[in-house]
């Protein structure tokens, strides 16, 4: 992967895009490509329009999880609601920063210190109501002084990183920012190519809070196959070694099963087939939970696979990825276009026979 692209991963990650926030994931996108929007803040390109092919999807979702300024309190503190799944526990002493209209304001999550709990709130289970967000004022009008009000949008302030000796990336939003890069870099591959289908990428909005941007996508494109790329939780820091699906730096996870979708098996074994025949190391899970857009897409008659990039550590404030992991991503996604001929899409039923 050339420095360039590894700039690129670092950017998408660094960028500020908290569910209904994502303007600055499309600005990156419109560098590069010409772009299409919606009022919810989905990112439209399109390749290779031309009449009478059938259109493959590729999305990834543009948003992070994140937060928002619920209440300024009278001791300066703010109350703030999660946007997005979270687990409270892992945000206590977290760096944030908030996006205000005087600009960004730098912030901790705090808790009760230990030496000031009370014998009943030792050992409990933390939850939002336990926390606010200090940022190092004492008064509500200090607060008020510097932009912040209710409404504003918040995200761990972290800075992404490349480590070059393992070959891995260190940041926050890689679900699915890395999702994001893996997009972004098959469309620049793919924009030069002989293509038998026309390709649409879709930088959704919102996934992180019910999958809202890929239904109102959905009012505007109309595909008949998609392939979601996915910042996917790694299980191989806490899984058992024999039920381990999602192992960083063991290769891309195509996904057989989770809470929002049975994915096609047709389309799915299309993509393992792929998968072989180019070498590309690949990984199969089969999910209890968890869910992405492909949940939307297949219930409105649209096969969906699921290309996952394992990613350590997802929902929380910082996590690591596998550069090697993203490159199968983007080499399994354009040899799949690639190869979508008439026969491939009848074998699929995309094509009547």
């Amino acid at each position: 992967m050339s420095n360039d692209f590894q700039k690129t991963v670092i950017k998408f990650s660094n960028a500020f895009g908290p569910s209904g926030m994502e303007e600055e994931v499309q600005s990156i996108v419109k560098e590069r490509f010409t772009i299409e929007t919606d009022t919810i803040q989905n990112t439209f390109v399109f390749l290779n329009e031309k009449e009478g092919l059938p259109t493959l999807l590729l999305d990834a979702h543009a948003d992070e999880v994140g937060f928002m300024v619920q209440s300024i309190l009278e001791n300066g503190r703010l109350s703030f609601l999660p946007i997005g799944g979270w687990d409270p526990s892992n945000i206590v002493s977290c760096p944030v920063k908030i996006k205000t209209k005087k600009g960004f304001v730098s912030g901790i999550v705090a808790s009760i210190p230990p030496h000031f709990m009370r014998e009943d709130q030792k050992g409990r289970k933390i939850d939002f109501d336990d926390l606010v967000i200090d940022v190092g004022t004492s008064y509500k009008e200090e607060s008020i002084a510097l932009g912040i009000e209710p409404g504003d949008f918040i995200v761990p302030d972290v800075q992404c990183d490349y480590i070059p000796s393992l070959q891995v990336f260190k940041g926050k939003a890689f679900d699915c920012r890395i999702g994001c890069a893996a997009l972004f870099e098959t469309l620049k591959i793919l924009e030069n190519k002989e293509l038998p289908v026309n390709v649409i990428g879709l930088f959704s909005a919102q996934e992180e809070v019910g999958e809202r941007g890929i239904e109102c996508a959905l009012q505007k494109i109309h595909p008949q196959l998609a392939i979601c790329f996915e910042g996917c939780p790694s299980d191989d820091t806490f899984e058992a070694k024999d039920k381990i699906q999602s192992a960083m730096a063991k290769g891309v996870m195509l996904r057989a099963m989770d809470r929002s979708m049975i994915t096609h098996p047709k389309w799915q074994r299309y993509a393992l087939e792929t998968a072989k025949k180019y070498d590309i190391p690949y990984q199969v899970a089969v999910r209890k939970g968890g869910g992405t857009n492909g949940g939307i897409l297949h219930v409105h008659d649209i096969p969906t696979i699921v290309i996952g990039i394992p990613v350590r550590y997802a929902h929380a404030s910082v996590g690591f990825c596998s550069e090697k992991d993203l490159e199968g991503a983007i080499e399994l996604a354009c040899q799949i276009a690639l190869s979508l001929d008439r026969k491939a899409l009848q074998a699929l039923g995309v094509l009547p026979d």
